[in-house]
């Protein structure tokens, strides 16, 4: 499968914490670090850039042996950079974390993987299928209530941001919960993961939830409309359409946000 990657910070001032990395023939992994806001800290003297730096090429490499299922390879490599870090407290709850989808593509088989609300496009001979894990959108609804009231970029949208990454965190990698790639290999048991006939596959996407965005929340295209634009005009003008999106509703009082512009990251893989 060919494949073509983009990805861009949410901000000049702010490092990526997306990464995204290709192996042929169709392995890729979309990581999608989570952001730590003022004061809520994390444990570690590292940071999310690094921690997906470190956990996206080791995933890869992992995978991209068959004998490995893409959960045990996600719980090795999360095993590994535990192990790089031992002097931070990789107990607290904003220890570096990241969601993410895999997909690899075998002679026979395709696998995925998604942990958290990164999503996955396989465009099907069945149809279209769209995979992510929900369940941190079902979690701290009053806070992130509170927080869509207000606009982005001022000092109570921070509080409240704050606010609700306490919340989310009381709920992060426990039974009932929901489940991010961060210290604890046991998250990988957690993904949702799946296979079908490679065969039956004729493209996929790979999407950061900043990248995403075009369809939810803004609803200016469908999942149908967001491939036929990658095929047309690739990642980079997916991640234009984003950004020109957010630029017309900097407060995001048209589409509540929690951030203005998010990092975005698009990979995208065709026959």
């Amino acid at each position: 499968m060919h494949a073509a990657i983009a990805t861009q910070a949410g901000s000049p001032e702010s490092e990526n914490e997306d990464w995204a990395g290709v192996l042929a023939p169709g392995l890729a992994v979309v990581l999608d670090g989570l952001s730590a806001p003022d004061g809520t800290g994390t444990g570690c003297r590292h940071g999310t850039p690094w921690y997906v730096s470190q956990l996206g090429p080791r995933l890869l490499t992992l995978a991209a042996e068959p004998a490995n299922s893409p959960a045990d390879a996600l719980a090795e490599a999360i095993r590994q950079v535990a192990g790089l870090h031992p002097g931070c407290d990789l107990t607290h709850p904003g220890t570096p974390s990241a969601t993410l989808v895999l997909l690899r593509v075998l002679d026979e088989r395709t696998d995925y993987l998604a942990l958290a609300d990164a999503v996955l496009l396989l465009d099907t001979a069945d149809g279209l299928k769209v995979i992510s894990d929900e369940r941190v959108n079902q979690l701290a609804g009053k806070e992130r209530a509170a927080a869509n009231r207000v606009p982005t970029g001022s000092a109570l949208k921070l509080r409240r941001r704050a606010q609700l990454t306490r919340a989310l965190r009381r709920a992060r990698n426990r039974p009932g919960g929901y489940w991010v790639a961060a210290a604890d290999p046991q998250a990988a048991s957690q993904a949702v993961t799946g296979t079908l006939p490679s065969r039956s596959l004729h493209r996929a996407a790979l999407l950061s939830d900043g990248a995403s965005r075009l369809v939810d929340p803004f609803q200016l295209a469908t999942w149908e409309e967001l491939l036929a634009l990658l095929d047309e005009s690739g990642p980079d003008e997916l991640l234009r359409q984003v950004r020109a999106a957010e630029a017309v509703d900097p407060e995001g009082r048209q589409w509540p946000r929690t951030k203005r512009s998010d990092d975005a990251t698009a990979v995208y893989l065709q026959r």
